[in-house]
This record gives structure tokens, sequence and C-alpha cells, in this order.
């Protein structure tokens, strides 16, 4: 729909100016005119030339949501309707992307459409959860309350993102420089030497000739070492794109020694804050639980939820397949029981995220404490190994030439 730019004077006869979205000038002024603006200038937008290239505009950041969300609750409780509210956000939002988004929000919402219809044409930045708490809200007329919780859920859902990245990236950047490093001695480093080695004639000791053969492979192969490790990338994310795929890959992550209790921790604290804010905001549990299961991460916690969904449609408990699907540990399963009989569990869940959610800090700082030395070890090692093969020739005809 094309944009208009206008300037006028407003109900209070003060000098106002903005932009209206319009399905021609005719509309634009009609939609004025219900607002009580005194029109002196209306003309139609330029376009801009790059705004159709999607990767060329800012990308809407979780952040940029989360603000939004926040902001808009506090207006609705302050008693400001929905549209203008919508409005105030969409003329200060700095992104041209989140403001072209949150105005076509505006114009579905003007049109008669409910606002949770309206987010639900952009699901890459409001998914299901955010749909249906809205729905719920505007259903129960809390969508002030709706919308704070949902702030606070994307906040600490972002959290606990940020720590999990946070222990996946020191060992990622020192494998990174560690391969880096090793190569470029592999590749540059050792040939001079051996060349050197070449020129003495003499039968070179079992850890140089290894070193040596290791550096020529990586010189001859070099590139299909490269193609290879891009082609199994490509293999491994189609594997992990079927259903199979990702089932075997998850329950081997599950049990993988190091980071499987911290992804089964990370999973838990997922799906029971999940669960929890969609059923303290309204919405029906068989829905709650359908959402919760794909915000889990992990297929095989995925299928335990959806088996709890279909024990709940038998008119059986919420624990009981939990407990049976021996994924979740038996105090989180006992805390749910406990929720359930004393018809607290949303309480009860919160409180199992934020135990979890504490597990994780505690998860995360040890494996890093655990990571850190042995990368240092796993480097220096290697290098070291390198360095004395390389310098094991220098020392046998150092001692042939003293003896001599």
């Amino acid at each position: 729909m094309p944009v208009y730019i206008w300037v006028g004077t407003d109900i209070s006869g003060k000098d106002a100016k903005g932009e209206i979205e319009a399905k021609d000038e005719h509309t634009a002024r009609m939609l004025l005119a219900r607002k009580r603006i005194r029109l002196k200038k209306l003309k139609k937008k330029p376009k801009d030339l790059l705004e159709n290239i999607s990767f060329l505009q800012p990308k809407v950041k979780t952040k940029d949501i989360v603000i939004f969300t926040r902001q808009l609750s506090t207006m609705i409780d302050a008693g400001l309707p929905l549209i203008k509210g919508l409005e105030i956000l969409a003329s200060q939002q700095e992104n041209p992307t989140f403001k072209k988004m949150l105005t076509q929000i505006k114009s579905e919402v003007e049109s008669g459409s409910t606002f949770a219809d309206a987010l639900k044409k952009y699901p890459k930045h409001f998914d299901r959860l955010y749909v249906n708490m809205v729905a719920a809200g505007e259903i129960g007329g809390i969508l002030d309350e709706v919308l704070r919780r949902l702030a606070d859920y994307m906040e600490k859902a972002q959290a606990l993102k940020a720590k999990v990245k946070s222990a996946m990236t020191y060992p990622t950047i020192v494998l990174a420089i560690s391969a880096i490093v090793l190569s470029i001695i592999l590749i540059f480093v050792i040939p001079t030497f051996a060349k050197m080695f070449k020129d003495f004639g003499a039968a070179l000791p079992l850890p140089t000739q290894i070193v040596i053969n290791i550096s020529n492979f990586l010189k001859s192969y070099f590139l299909v070492i490269i193609g290879s490790i891009f082609v199994f990338v490509i293999i491994f994310k189609k594997f992990y794109g079927t259903e199979k795929g990702r089932y075997i890959v998850d329950k081997g992550l599950l049990k993988a020694p190091v980071f499987g209790p911290l992804i089964r921790k990370v999973s838990v604290a997922k799906f029971t804050r999940t669960l929890g804010t969609l059923i303290n905001s309204g919405v029906p549990i068989i829905e709650a639980l359908n959402v919760a299961a794909g915000t889990a991460g992990n297929k095989i916690v995925e299928d335990a939820i959806k088996a709890v969904k279909a024990s709940i449609s038998e008119g059986r408990s919420i624990a009981q397949p939990l407990m049976e699907s021996n994924v979740f540990p038996n105090m989180v399963v006992q805390m749910i029981s406990v929720g359930e009989a004393t018809g607290a569990l949303d309480a009860m869940l919160s409180k199992i995220a934020d135990f979890y959610d504490q597990e994780v800090d505690a998860a995360v700082d040890a494996l890093t404490s655990m990571i850190e030395p042995f990368m240092i070890v796993f480097l220096g090692g290697t290098i070291g190994s390198i360095i004395i093969a390389m310098y094991l020739p220098i020392f046998k005809m150092a001692s042939v030439v003293g003896g001599g």
C-alpha cells in the first residue's frame, strides 16, 4: 500500500505532520478527516529504490520486538487505544523495516482485523507463541498484562540463549585459531625444514618424518580437504532436516558426556518457561503444549511433550507421560505433579524455569572452566610437539658433530 506524507493542523489548531498508509489519495484524506486533521498538503511519498531489496534493509532484532512489546503494554495499561499506541510506536521507530511493519499492522487493525491476526502475517518476527498469547489477551481483555509477560519471557529467553552462545563461542574461537595456526605451520613453515633436512641426506627421526608427511598431505590436498568439509556440512544439514536425522542427532547430543546435561537443562528451562507463560496468559493447554513443543530445541524433548498432549486428550495427567519419557528429571516431574494437584501449574512451571536458568548458568561456568585449560594444553601440546619433531634432526646432527 502506498504511503502519503501530510501537513496540516490537529483538533487543537496546532501544526502537525506525518505519514499515513492508504490504498489511494481519497482514502488517505478520509482517514485523516476521521482524526480531525485539517489538511494543508498531501502528497505520495516517493519510493526508496532499495526498499524491495530485502538483504539491504536493516533487520528487525529481538531487542526491537521486546522494546516494542513493553512500550505497547505500558501505553495500553495507561488507557491509550491500541491503534493510537501502534501509531505512536511506528512514528518514533528508527528502524525503517520495523517502522513499515508496524504501520502495516496498524492499518490491518484499523480495517477491522484483530491484533493477533495482523501479527500472524509476520511469522518471522512474531512467532506462534507471541500470536497465541496476544489472541488470549485480546479475548480475556488483559492485553496489557499479556504483553508485559511476553516482554519478560522474551528477555529471559534471550538471556538463556546468550548464556549457551557464550559457552560455545570460546571453544569455537580457540579451535578456529588453532586450525589456522597449525595450517600455516604445516603448509608454509615445515616445507622449509623438510628441504633443509633433504640436503642432509640422513634418515630422519620418526616424529619428524610423520610431521613432514602430514605437511605434504595437507599441501597436496588442501583444497580437497576444504571441499570435503563444505560437502559434509551440506549433507549433515540435509540429514538433520529430516525427521529421522534430527531424532538421531538430538538423541546423540543428549547422551554426549559434556554437552548432553547442558542441552537437557536448556530444553527443560525453555519448555517450562514457555508452557508456564502460555497457561498464565489464558492459552488453552493443548495449544500451549503445541507451542511449547516447538520451542524445546530438541527432537527427543519435543516428542516427550507431544506425548503429554496425547495424554491430556485421553484425560490423563501431564506428569505421568513426562515420567515415562525418561527425558525430564524426577524433580521436574514431581514439581509439575504438585502444581497440577494444587491448581498452580503455571506458578510451579515458572519456579522450575527459574531454577533451571540458574542450573544453566552454573553448567556454562563449569564448562568454560573445564574447556579453557584443555584448549590451552591442546594448542600448546600440538605446536610444541611439532617444534620438537622439527628440532630432533638438528639435535642429532649436533651430537654427531660433537662426537666426531
